[in-house]
């Protein structure tokens, strides 16, 4: 399966998305702020980032902006409660999925899916 990095200020949501994808077969880390989470994205080949947009620390624009160039590898799916500026400004660097918050489960794992066709099973 995947190794996935959840990065969200929320503890419920970062639990909630740890034990779901857990359950899926992935290798799940998840970090709380954004800086913290670029630092473990250079650290760890990840496959896929699930990101909020607003963060402490350094926000979801920050973090695309970052590992676009460090690691253009890694697969990004974006969260967000509010359709913003700051939305914008991802999607305006790349095509990246954004489920808006409260998502259903189903919906990220069948986004999960599509982007994570063709990687490898580790």
């Amino acid at each position: 399966m995947a190794r996935i990095l959840i990065i969200d200020d929320s503890p419920v949501i970062r639990s909630l998305l740890t034990d779901f994808l857990s359950d899926l077969g992935h290798d799940v880390e998840s970090r709380d702020n954004g800086l913290d989470g670029i630092k473990r994205a250079k650290e760890i080949d990840f496959d896929l980032c699930i990101c909020d947009t607003h963060l402490p620390r350094a926000n979801g624009f920050d973090v695309v902006n970052d590992l676009a160039h460090s690691r253009p590898d890694i697969k990004l799916i974006f969260t967000d409660s509010l359709p913003d500026q700051l939305s914008e400004k991802i999607q305006q660097i790349g095509d990246y999925p954004c489920l808006r918050k409260p998502f259903e489960l189903s919906q990220l794992k069948k986004v999960l899916n599509s982007m994570l066709k063709g990687i490898e099973t580790r």
